[in-house]
């Protein structure tokens, strides 16, 4: 039987030091603590789109370094135990050691599913047949559909050529326009991603569909409240008729002419809509990194030699991919894992009930100073070496057998990106927080702004090198 608040039994708590797996139950001021502290912050920012205010906020409060300290403490006090926190009749168990994220991903679905009790309310406001949250039966069938879709055990799509080349047509642009205005801000960088991700997605024709992401940005916000907000489903009808139009006229070296041919044009336009979400993500995720490129002459002069050696079209860039990865290891865009016992847990000398939640806190994990000398450090070497891909915390893109099957796929798209932008020879404005190390704990990503190195870009009022140093 599960343990009563409050317990703090031998098999809980060690009185010699030694480490347990025995979760024990946070007292009411302990778990007023993680509330106020860790999940608060993480609720207000939007699990599934970010509200501007709201990370703005975090960044000043620099949340994050916050969070991470209530959690070592606790772990601390409790010998490396799971904390379970009561919210109302939801019971969560909060992992704190690899070995909690190893069992809880390596046993998912069964007994940890992904589809949560979270989950299932935020997302099926845009997203309600997606593989993440379809019960076991229609998982069997749409995981191995999306693996072969999104060429997930290839590092480098079938249809690569095609994707790069339509990265490489949309970042000339941006970067044409970030030579003539002399700045580069998130919705500038953000229009450019997306036209990139609706042609490697739906085609050509979507490109310019700015409506499409319109409709999904408002569904996500009414995700963001899970099941707290009303269905809309006229709102998700119009996306799904816009998807399926784009779909019918995709052409060859699209993800969904790829899905068309692999299973039908039904069976892809269900998913899309999780993959554009999942870019999304992405987007903000190499938008950081170029901001630690910025900041770093090294790193950038790094990412512009790559691409002499990698080749000529959608050639692996190892550095670049590593960038991107060490961006979403800092500054994880999944705030949170979630898992939700289908059968019930033994744990320890505890047993869960079906319907306890496990929760894997990324921003924790990614920056754990008590196993990481490069805890804070930007470190993309540890995804070249080995070290991070062999650590059970580090999962930017999850991990076990739901990991994401997109990984590969965004990171070409992420990679060639940020090479290529990174040919811009920007000053972002905070420079001196990302110029060395420790980095900051939270960052902004909407709020990131760059100008152009030199006399010309001061004069057309871009950001003066001075202002970013």
């Amino acid at each position: 039987m599960a343990g009563a608040p409050g317990d703090r039994s031998r098999d809980a708590h060690h009185e010699d030091g030694r480490v347990t797996d025995t979760p024990v139950d946070l007292t009411a001021s302990e778990t007023g603590r993680v509330l106020r502290d860790v999940l608060g912050p993480l609720v207000a920012q939007g699990a599934i789109v970010r509200r501007p205010r709201a990370t703005a906020w975090a960044e000043r409060r620099q949340v994050d370094r916050t969070s991470r300290r209530v959690l070592e403490r606790l772990r601390a006090r409790y010998d490396g135990a799971p904390l379970v926190v009561r919210l109302g009749g939801r019971r969560l168990v909060l992992a704190t050691r690899p070995e909690h994220v190893e069992r809880i991903l390596a046993g998912s679905p069964e007994p940890f599913t992904p589809a949560s009790w979270e989950k299932r309310g935020a997302l099926a406001h845009f997203q309600p047949d997606g593989v993440l949250i379809s019960p076991l039966p229609e998982r069997l069938v749409r995981r191995p559909y999306n693996e072969a879709v999104l060429d997930m055990s290839e590092p480098v799509h079938r249809d690569g050529d095609a994707f790069v080349a339509a990265v490489e047509r949309e970042t000339r642009a941006l970067v044409a326009t970030v030579e003539a205005s002399g700045r580069l801000d998130w919705d500038t960088f953000a229009a450019s991603w997306w036209r990139t991700v609706r042609t490697v997605v739906l085609g050509r024709a979507a490109r310019d569909d700015e409506r499409l992401v319109a409709i999904l940005d408002a569904l996500r916000r009414d995700g963001n409240w899970s099941w707290f907000r009303p269905r809309r489903p006229w709102l998700r009808a119009a996306l799904e008729r816009r998807i399926a139009e784009h779909v019918a006229v995709a052409e060859p070296g699209t993800l969904a002419a790829r899905g068309r041919d692999t299973g039908g044009a039904d069976a892809v336009r269900r998913q899309i809509p999780h993959w554009l979400f999942a870019f999304d993500a992405a987007g903000a995720a190499t938008f950081r990194a170029l901001a630690v490129a910025a900041a770093r002459p090294a790193v950038r002069d790094r990412l512009l030699a790559e691409p002499a050696t990698a080749g000529d079209g959608p050639a692996v860039l190892p550095y670049a991919r590593g960038c991107v990865l060490e961006s979403v290891r800092l500054w994880p865009t999944t705030l949170a894992i979630l898992r939700d016992a289908t059968a019930p847990v033994r744990w320890g000398a505890r047993t869960f009930p079906a319907g306890t939640g496990f929760v894997v806190l990324s921003a924790f994990f990614h920056r754990d100073a008590d196993r990481l000398p490069f805890a804070d450090a930007f470190t993309p070497e540890a995804w070249l070496d080995g070290r991070a891909d062999a650590d059970w915390g580090l999962v930017p893109f999850s991990g076990g057998p739901v990991s994401c099957p997109g990984r590969n796929v965004v990171l070409l798209l992420a990679s060639h990106t940020l090479a290529r932008v990174a040919r811009l020879d920007l000053a972002v404005a905070r420079r001196r927080y990302l110029a060395r190390d420790p980095l900051p704990p939270t960052m902004d990503h909407l709020g990131l702004r760059f100008g152009l190195r030199g006399e010309t870009a001061r004069r057309e009022g871009g950001l003066a090198t001075s202002a970013a140093a």
